[in-house]
């Protein structure tokens, strides 16, 4: 089942005296947060609704003031919150494209049969994305191309992969 949260960043510190916090994104749109108002913080499998105001953004931060929240003393009380927005809230993707929240945990199915075990991480080193599956065949690294990914099937859990192709572009590590 898709969460109904996706997480787009988690608050590193405090910045300044008055109430100001760095959140460290994780989203491949950073855009995304110009004029972000309502967000969740995720505490103990609950997410509790709060208003914020985006002071500034940059490549690899965001500046924020979060309601309430007025003094660096309680601006450190949220050091490594995470921060999500709920679906509704969410960026508007392409046809063909899925939230990386989504990928975590699919079962890796190839077309030949194999079982690829889940799909445990995904590897964003430049170019293409990589996904990392660990099950009976050991941890199997898998380029995320067009060639290889056959169907992303959500409501199934499932990921259906190339056989022959697989066999051509994958890392097999056995243990």
């Amino acid at each position: 089942m898709l969460s109904q949260y996706l997480m787009i960043g988690e608050i590193t510190k405090p910045q300044g005296v008055r109430g100001e916090v760095k959140l460290r994104p994780c989203t491949c749109d950073i855009a995304r947060f110009e004029g972000l108002e309502n967000v969740y913080f995720g505490r103990d499998g609950a997410y509790l609704p709060v208003r914020v105001a985006v002071n500034r953004i940059q490549d690899d931060a965001v500046f924020l003031n979060v309601e309430g929240v007025t003094d660096r003393d309680g601006a450190e009380k949220l050091r490594g919150t995470r921060v999500y927005v709920d679906r509704a809230h969410a960026v508007a993707l392409d046809e063909d494209t899925t939230f990386l929240a989504d990928l975590y945990g699919l079962r890796g199915v190839v077309s030949d049969g194999r079982d690829l075990g889940e799909l445990k991480d995904v590897l964003q080193p430049g170019g293409n994305d990589v996904y990392v599956f660990r099950g009976p065949l050991g941890e199997v690294l898998v380029p995320a191309l067009k060639s290889v990914v056959v169907k992303v099937d959500l409501e199934k859990g499932e990921m259906l992969l190339d056989g022959k192709r697989l066999d051509e572009v994958a890392v097999f590590d056995e243990d």
